[in-house]
């Protein structure tokens, strides 16, 4: 019995993690934009927040990352 409700757990997580996956790709999260703070955060939030995304939830992150000094 408790094999069986973490296989179910396991599997939801995995479900909810993919749902995520697609509307990151959907909304062209991939499309050869530099990598930055804001852009992997937002991309992570939106894959965390899974189906959430179909009802109308559409994350952003903001975030400056301090340059080295010259």
């Amino acid at each position: 019995m408790r094999g069986s409700i973490r296989s179910i757990v396991g599997i939801a997580v995995i479900l909810w993690l993919a749902i995520g996956l697609a509307a990151a790709v959907q909304r062209d999260y991939f499309a050869g934009q530099t990598a930055s703070c804001a852009t992997v955060g937002t991309i992570a939030v939106t894959i965390v927040t899974g189906p959430l995304n179909y009802t109308g939830l559409n994350p952003k992150i903001a975030c400056e990352i301090p340059q080295p000094s010259k």
